[in-house]
């Protein structure tokens, strides 16, 4: 399981459902495209990339022992904190031990720290078992109808 799926989980489960199909839409999207390039292009010089299982951190701090991921705007803070959560849960099972998290939104010129809690691990599994269960569907969730919908890649498959 993807640090994004559990991300998607938390924003829409139609949007998780196509993206783990491989119906991508997001090469097409200037919002996904301007947060990559926000993610690529900050704290380069602290880049140290690390990838475990199926996740892939945007910056790992060996020296203080915390993940950092870059997100454009807090606009969906709550996706972005589960997203960290799951990371340190991964790292966590693969024997490292103390991790700690930060959401860095350059642009916005602040941090939010995270912490993984024992409760926050049984959430955890309960979210990756409701996951199995929607990408299990035959079909996409339904549209969720939200005010982001309209900003999302994959709005013109939703609506259209």
């Amino acid at each position: 399981m993807t640090g994004t799926q559990i991300s998607y989980f938390f924003h829409c489960y139609r949007h998780l459902w196509l993206f783990t199909h491989k119906i991508d839409m997001e090469h097409n999207s200037d919002l996904v495209a301007m947060g990559k390039f926000i993610s690529e292009s900050t704290y380069e010089r602290k880049k140290h990339e690390i990838a475990i299982d199926d996740i892939v951190l945007d910056n790992y701090d060996y020296k203080t022992n915390t993940i950092h991921e870059v997100k454009k705007s807090d606009k969906m803070e709550e996706t972005h904190v589960w997203q960290v959560k799951y990371y340190i849960s991964v790292l966590k099972t693969n024997g490292i031990e103390g991790v700690k998290g930060k959401i860095d939104y350059p642009k916005l010129r602040q941090t939010v720290d995270v912490e993984l809690t024992e409760k926050d691990e049984e959430e955890i599994f309960n979210i990756k078992n409701r996951i199995k269960e929607i990408l299990d569907q035959e079909k996409p969730p339904a549209v969720i109808n939200k005010p982001f919908c309209k900003s999302c890649a994959y709005f013109d498959l939703c609506y259209v």
